[in-house]
């Protein structure tokens, strides 16, 4: 136990008196992301995006050259993301922490980041809470109430009265139905029955099943990218549930290109949530995905790949700001606040909770030219994150 006690003073003091050894006119960032394992498609949009931006936009800020030093977690791994940080911060002398696809990583990096003074810039981790676990963290993403409490008002607003719920097991799938159904039950709508099924492979047959069977108004689903978006809405096809007579609602991972394409026409109708689509129609939009398409091999730019662009430009920004100060307290106070027009649209940097504030866009599929396309209709403007403002008061 003395040892243990001891041995975590020892790092304590370490992030303590970190100071920058490099040299002055380089400004180092730690990217700490699953490069490897089931998340490592991600990690790769994301980087990719990152990547994209220093190319068109330098690898000088400030007069200092920008150094990226990337650390792998592979997968969800806690206790790896807040080692790595720490290596980080203590050996490699970074000056700004980075990436951070998902909340348990984040959530124990964010300990290094307050422990050490360190910018952290969260370009994808959702979960709400994330960033009042350092004051020195702010986020380029979304968390899933800021989507889903809009949602649910909006579903309500459209006409549905009854609905059914189904998510994933785990934060950020609980996130969502709860924001979901409190805004839904709020506005006067009524949740006729709920389930949670396993993060891992679940087979979606038995939970679609029961949701047939009530004959809902209309079934919200969360489930996180990846496979499981094809595999659920698969299922719903092979389950005779038809968008145009059941509405099929949920967060845009369910709706989005490889799902759709899974799915096929099955797939016309479903309407989704979510703060940036490669369809999003404006000029600056358009020219971001085709400078994506080109550096890599045609494929769309996705949320990941959103989140770390902004990312970038967020950091670029806060250290123009500071004359390239890197010092903690002086790269969080000019984050604040800070607001620009993103490829997703205007989003701004809420100075109270340091947490994204953007447009939330309501999406249907339709077929367009030929293609299988997420085709915005609504929108809501200027969605802080709605947990953080109940806390507020």
């Amino acid at each position: 136990m003395l040892r243990t006690l001891v041995g975590s003073a020892s790092v304590a003091a370490a992030l303590v008196a970190a100071v920058p050894a490099h040299a002055q006119g380089t400004i180092k960032i730690g990217l700490i992301m699953p490069y490897s394992g089931q998340f490592a498609d991600t990690a790769t949009q994301m980087d990719n995006a990152i990547k994209l931006y220093v190319k068109q936009k330098g690898d000088t800020v400030a007069g200092k050259k920008i150094e990226f030093i990337r650390k792998d977690t592979g997968g969800v791994a806690p206790d790896v993301a807040k080692r790595l940080a720490q290596e980080l911060v203590v050996r490699d002398n970074v000056d700004i922490l980075a990436g951070f696809i998902l909340t348990p990583n984040a959530l124990a990096a964010s300990d290094v980041s307050a422990e050490a003074k360190k910018f952290m810039v969260i370009m994808n981790a959702a979960t709400s809470i994330i960033t009042t676990k350092s004051p020195y963290s702010a986020r380029t993403s979304v968390t899933p109430p800021q989507l889903n409490e809009s949602f649910g008002t909006w579903a309500y607003k459209s006409g549905i009265r009854k609905i059914y719920t189904m998510v994933s097991d785990f934060g950020p799938g609980i996130d969502a139905e709860s924001a979901f159904h409190r805004a839904f039950k709020e506005a006067g709508g009524e949740i006729v029955g709920s389930v949670r099924f396993p993060v891992a492979n679940p087979d979606f047959s038995a939970f679609v099943q029961r949701a047939k069977d009530l004959n809902p108004e209309a079934i919200y689903i969360w489930v996180p990218g990846g496979v499981q978006p094809a595999a659920i809405g698969k299922t719903l096809a092979e389950r005779g549930i038809d968008p145009k007579k059941t509405r099929i609602l949920g967060q845009g991972e369910l709706t989005e290109d490889e799902a759709r394409k899974s799915m096929g026409d099955a797939s016309i109708g479903i309407i989704t949530v979510y703060h940036y689509d490669h369809n999003h129609d404006s000029a600056l939009n358009r020219e971001f995905v085709k400078a994506f398409n080109a550096e890599y091999g045609g494929r769309n730019p996705n949320i990941y790949a959103i989140g770390g662009y902004d990312g970038m430009h967020l950091i670029y920004e806060a250290l123009k700001k500071t004359g390239g100060k890197t010092d903690g307290d002086a790269l969080i106070a000019a984050a604040k606040g800070l607001r620009w027009e993103s490829p997703r649209g205007p989003i701004s940097i809420d100075p109270e909770t340091r947490d994204i504030v953007q447009t939330v866009y309501i999406r249907r599929v339709d077929k367009v030219g030929g293609q299988l396309l997420n085709v915005e209709f609504d929108k809501v403007e200027n969605v802080k994150d709605p947990v953080k403002a109940r806390m507020k008061k």
